[in-house]
């Protein structure tokens, strides 16, 4: 894990900042994730309804993935703050199912940086792929706030 300053942030903007190790996705994670958000969509919970409805298998829910983006950011890098905060997203988009069972990764880069008031913000562009697919199933341009 990397350890950056906000000066050093600044320096980052445009550059990659790694990948995370792979994750499995785990059947009693999305259907523990489908519980708590009351989300019970049969193709995450159901192998047979999946497939009756064209996929392999049961698949995790988008927000579910999402959702593994702070595990994943932790392994990659941390921003020397008094308080750090996500502050939201800019921008998401899921380009493929996710099949349970798989794993999956993030590559993060920083897109953009700016002084607020009392601390700074950064984007940072979050690509997820499954180990399965070989391409993203979920783009996203998360925001965080540092404050001094």
């Amino acid at each position: 894990m990397q350890t950056y300053t906000v000066p050093r942030m600044y320096q980052q903007i445009g550059r990659p900042l790694g990948t995370s190790s792979w994750h499995e996705v785990r059947q009693e994670d999305v259907t523990a994730f489908g519980r708590a958000t009351r989300d019970l969509e049969d193709i995450h919970l159901d192998p047979e309804a999946a497939i009756r409805k064209g996929f392999a298998g049961t698949i995790a829910h988008g927000i579910f993935v999402l959702a593994l983006g702070p595990l994943m950011l932790q392994e990659l890098f941390i921003v020397e703050a008094r308080l750090a905060l996500y502050y939201g997203f800019d921008k998401v988009r899921f380009t493929s199912p996710t099949n349970v069972g798989c794993r999956v990764r993030m590559s993060v880069s920083v897109v953009g940086g700016q002084e607020v008031e009392g601390g700074h913000r950064f984007t940072y562009a979050q690509v997820f792929e499954a180990e399965d697919s070989g391409k993203p199933v979920c783009y996203a341009e998360s925001v965080c706030v540092y404050y001094d």
